[in-house]
């Protein structure tokens, strides 16, 4: 029995056809059968149900599959950590990004990081923290980048950038007149914030608690875009962080944005990895070439 058997059980059971796992494998469907009887009788058990018409595993078959996926799942991860170990800058990274960060930072940051790194195979995965740390702690994740700093103390993080929040508002709202929005002027407003899960709701209710009273505020918004539509359509007024503000928001769905005049009003993004991370120097090097490609509405972490 080896890996290559392996895959071809998984394949079959996905595909629940002979030829659709040999062509997925790249092998013929004779040899992909073949090696399937082979095992088969090496096991002892039939692996699959054959007819006609269909093929499905049996229940030891579907079990083995099960077992097979996490098999091969470690064996490619051996693979990609002996590649890192031969090229730190090669191969795939698993980066996580909250999803109030993802789409603004993501479209700035790409292109310079696959110049930078041009062996270097990123795949981005975008959730709420809770999530992110966990898949971060299981091994799931390479890195993450979050605006809150990590809770275990097993976790590193590398400062990314200073984020400070601005005030979002329909187009005709008095508040939009001035420059800066007084915090003492949001004691009037309907605050919209997005639910429980998300940090970017902690931590708007962080800066504006002392200012809206509790009765003022609603948290049912499920997404960035979501509360931006909301206050357009002239629901109330949110925070949004200032690289997710957008000019086009103002000719549609009517809202602009205003900074506050507290400066303390902000967040801090930053890049958090395992300690005992073997491709640290990797991390630091885009931690810098993140800090590089932000704009200038953030301040980059030096």
């Amino acid at each position: 029995m080896n890996l290559r058997d392996l895959r071809y059980v998984c394949a079959v059971a996905d595909h629940r056809h002979f030829g659709r796992a040999a062509e997925a494998c790249h092998v013929s469907q004779p040899t992909l059968s073949g090696q399937i009887r082979k095992l088969e009788a090496y096991l002892g058990v039939d692996l699959f149900e054959r007819s006609n018409r269909t093929v499905r595993p049996t229940p030891m078959g579907a079990e083995i599959a099960a077992r097979a996926r996490v098999l091969l799942q470690q064996a490619a991860e051996i693979e990609r950590l002996a590649e890192a170990g031969r090229d730190p800058e090669a191969g795939a990274l698993r980066l996580g990004m909250i999803a109030t960060v993802a789409p603004a930072l993501l479209p700035l940051c790409l292109s310079a990081l696959r110049q930078r790194f041009p062996r270097l195979k990123p795949g981005f995965v975008e959730d709420l923290t809770d999530t992110l740390l966990r898949r971060l702690d299981d091994g799931v994740l390479d890195a993450a980048v979050l605006a809150t700093a990590p809770p275990d103390a097993g976790l590193r993080e590398l400062p990314l950038y200073s984020e400070p929040f601005l005030v979002a508002m329909p187009r005709n709202h008095p508040l939009g007149k001035a420059a800066q929005v007084k915090m003492s002027a949001l004691e009037d407003v309907h605050l919209l914030l997005l639910t429980d899960g998300h940090c970017l709701r902690d931590q708007a209710l962080e800066v504006c608690a002392a200012a809206v009273p509790p009765q003022q505020i609603d948290t049912s918004a499920t997404s960035l875009e979501t509360l931006v539509n909301l206050v357009g359509a002239g629901h109330g007024v949110t925070l949004v962080p200032a690289l997710s503000a957008r000019p086009s928001w103002e000719k549609d769905p009517g809202v602009i944005c205003r900074p506050l005049d507290d400066a303390s009003a902000s967040r801090l993004v930053r890049l958090v990895y395992r300690a005992g991370f073997p491709r640290a120097s990797l991390l630091e090097e885009i931690a810098a070439c993140i800090r590089d490609a932000v704009p200038g509405t953030v301040t980059p972490a030096r």
